[in-house]
């Protein structure tokens, strides 16, 4: 009976071992997250539009967009891509810019340690050099070039793009709360990043992100030029609310702190997107509670709803966890949820560990390091820890994604002057079925369906195609992690 017992036990553990391996669950798997660090800042360099620096890391990538915003006689040259394809949209690009900047700041001695602070502020600076750019004047804010259904109609590379570079602004007859909004937190955010090696720079950014704030605030209004692409189903309200959070940190002004508690709304929700942004907002006011901010009790209570939605152990967990451990909300871009619930979970951890907190979730409680430990559980399965056993970061890892949803990569560097067919770029290089030409390094594609289950085409584009804002929600939790491990 024991020599039984023993035998059973060793097959067991045979065979727990065969599946731990195929799940790509091996013990000691800490990835190199420095080096995920290095490769995610580089890819948002692969999106960058205009002329590019001469310390240019990525030689595929040339010059793009150089006569943009010409049909409006105001120079829109610069900014980013925000996806796969070659149009500049107002809301993500700010989205990104201030979720990086809130890494400088938040993780500043982290990223500094790993060498890359420099290269995180570069990132910013590019972002809001071009908002310098399409906010010329009060009231008046750039917030779109390139023809969306145009562009989509060719699939060739920003540099040797001849589509329509349609341009879309806001201004008082046209107002966009959710765009200025936004782009007033990218600048406010972005000039406290700067403030320690630019001031000057930091306070003309901050005083556009003041300007831009009273924009949105006084000309209320849904701007919906940016549909079917990006259109902000939630609403201005959560925009609202984090701009005047960034600026109250920026300026620590009695104004928006007052106007947070009585004129912004406060929400329970589950998600963190560039569409939703309340509960971003609600953990970083949390940190005001917590120092003696009694008035932002509703904030602090719904960061707390934040996390036990999220924490599979909860018993308040509303969502979906795939069979090998990843949220999962929808499919397309659905990575910008794991990174993005990483980035704020991480947050929250050092602000909860600061203050000596917990987070109650019904007859749970749960402290930092289980919070820290299911962000880095999030970005261990992007990285390879999944059931699959493969990096979803291209050029990283086991077995990476090679054929990104993805134009610039996609498409080999042509002869200058060459002049490209949109109806044949689908026939050279869509539907080709072998690896891009071009390794789009550090992208996070959209990654996995609810099942765990992935293909690697460039025409499935829900898991395939990589956004900046997925790469600049990972940028402070890998830091963390790389100072770790």
């Amino acid at each position: 009976m024991g020599m039984f017992v023993r035998t059973s036990a060793a097959i067991v553990v045979a065979l727990l071992t065969l599946f731990e391996g195929f799940l790509g669950f091996a013990k000691g798997s800490d990835f190199n997250y420095k080096e995920a660090l290095t490769k995610s800042i580089i890819f948002l360099e692969a999106q960058r539009s205009g002329k590019l620096p001469a310390n240019n890391r990525l030689p595929w990538r040339g010059d793009s967009g150089l006569q943009d915003g010409k049909e409006e006689n105001v120079d829109l040259v610069g900014g980013y891509y925000d996806a796969g394809d070659n149009v500049k949209y107002g809301l993500p690009m700010a989205f990104t810019v201030t979720t990086l900047a809130w890494s400088a700041i938040f993780y500043e001695s982290e990223l500094k340690a790993a060498g890359e602070l420099d290269n995180v502020r570069d990132a910013i600076k590019w972002g809001t050099d071009y908002f310098l750019k399409a906010y010329p004047k009060k009231n008046l804010l750039y917030v779109q070039v390139g023809d969306p259904v145009q562009d989509h109609m060719c699939w060739v590379r920003p540099e040797n793009m001849e589509t329509p570079r349609t341009v879309l602004k806001i201004d008082d007859k046209n107002p966009g709360t959710e765009i200025a909004a936004e782009t007033s937190a990218a600048m406010a955010s972005s000039s406290i990043a700067f403030r320690g090696v630019n001031r000057t720079y930091a306070r003309r950014i901050l005083n556009k992100a003041k300007l831009l704030f009273d924009f949105a605030n006084s000309r209320k209004g849904t701007f919906d030029g940016e549909c079917p692409f990006y259109c902000s189903f939630s609403g201005y309200n959560d925009e609202l609310l984090w701009a005047a959070t960034w600026l109250y940190i920026a300026t620590r002004k009695p104004r928006y702190l007052n106007y947070i508690k009585e004129e912004t709304m406060s929400a329970s929700v589950a998600e963190f997107s560039w569409d939703l942004k309340y509960a971003a907002a609600e953990i970083i006011l949390s940190q005001f509670y917590f120092e003696g901010e009694k008035g932002l009790e509703a904030f602090k209570n719904n960061a707390d709803s934040f996390i036990c939605s999220n924490l599979p152990d909860s018993p308040y967990h509303q969502i979906y966890i795939t069979p090998g451990g990843m949220i999962h909300l929808r499919d397309g871009a659905n990575t910008q949820y794991v990174t993005g619930t990483a980035h704020l979970f991480s947050v929250y951890s050092d602000i909860l560990a600061r203050f000596n907190q917990k987070i109650v979730c019904g007859d749970k409680q749960f402290d930092p390091d289980h919070l820290m430990a299911f962000a880095k559980q999030q970005m261990d399965y992007l990285l390879g820890k999944n059931p699959e056993g493969r990096s979803y970061m291209v050029g990283f890892g086991n077995n990476p994604p090679t054929q990104a949803h993805h134009r610039g990569a996609s498409v080999p560097k042509l002869p200058e002057g060459s002049t490209v067919s949109c109806a044949m770029s689908f026939v050279y290089w869509f539907n080709r079925r072998d690896a891009n030409p071009n390794e789009l390094t550090g992208a996070f594609v959209g990654g996995p369906d609810r099942n765990d289950n992935f293909d690697d085409h460039r025409w499935d584009s829900s898991k395939t195609e990589p956004c900046t804002y997925v790469n600049s929600l990972s940028i402070g939790v890998l830091s963390k992690l790389a100072m770790q491990h």
